[in-house]
């Protein structure tokens, strides 16, 4: 059985948290061990959906893209949240999403989310202004040491036609400007991938795009069993109305 879908990039954004809190690896990690979400606008759905409390999306976020004028929303953001370790699924606020790899190792769980998704090639990029590579600078070197699994949320909005590498390397050269572009490897969750989690269906890019919100929406062919594509469409029906994010 096939039917489609569409979703706006904020009901994508809140469909990839379901996907990965689901992840059994996830669950595992935030029962035996630790798991640490990283900040993002992404990543903010999906502490939501770890933690189960609902705050000020804008509050969890860190480098954003926006347009000259941003949308804003009716109130103010409040005061930025410190980063959310989880150790046993307890909050550890003695840590922050730099020093925890310290105390981290097989089996635990570093949520990371990127800027752009090279999906044939299982690759995604993170955009870095810093000049010590900012979060994956500083720990990716313990994330791999340690095989801690990287988990990668990110929308099919921010696919790219280049391979990973190449861009990282067009972007290196003494001649460009803008933020360089670091390629990670990792378990990428996307909506395909998230659909696949919480539902069993197999899910297929079919279009993108749209007006009047839908801007970067995404539609989707998903097939499976009656009862599986049932179940995705309902899930979806469920997030419908997930608000834009703004400023």
């Amino acid at each position: 059985m096939k039917k489609q879908v569409v979703l706006t990039v904020a009901e994508s954004k809140r469909l990839i948290a379901k996907g990965v809190a689901a992840l059994p690896q996830v669950q595992k990690a935030m029962k035996e061990g630790m798991v640490v979400v990283a900040t993002g606008t992404t990543n903010g759905y999906v502490l939501q959906e770890l933690w189960e409390k609902d705050f000020d999306l804008r509050r969890y976020r860190s480098g954003i893209t926006t347009p000259k004028e941003p949308e804003k929303a009716e109130t103010p953001q409040a005061e930025a949240m410190p980063d959310v370790i989880f150790k046993k699924g307890k909050v550890a606020e003695e840590l922050n999403r730099y020093d925890a790899v310290e105390h981290m190792g097989k089996g635990d769980v570093y949520i990371k989310g990127a800027n752009a998704l090279d999906y044939e090639g299982g690759m995604a990029g993170v955009l870095i202004g810093s000049p010590t590579g900012g979060t994956v600078g500083a720990v990716l070197g313990s994330v791999i040491g340690k095989k801690i699994e990287l988990v990668i949320p990110i929308g099919l909005e921010k696919l790219v036609y280049s391979d990973m590498n190449e861009l990282h390397w067009l972007a290196s050269t003494e001649d460009s400007e803008g933020p360089s572009l670091w390629p990670l490897t990792g378990t990428i969750i996307t909506e395909i991938e998230a659909l696949g989690i919480l539902t069993g269906v197999d899910a297929y890019l079919y279009a993108a795009g749209g007006i009047a919100g839908a801007e970067g929406a995404v539609r989707l062919l998903i097939e499976g069993t009656e009862e599986e594509v049932d179940d995705a469409v309902k899930l979806v029906d469920s997030i419908k109305g997930e608000p834009r994010y703004l400023l």
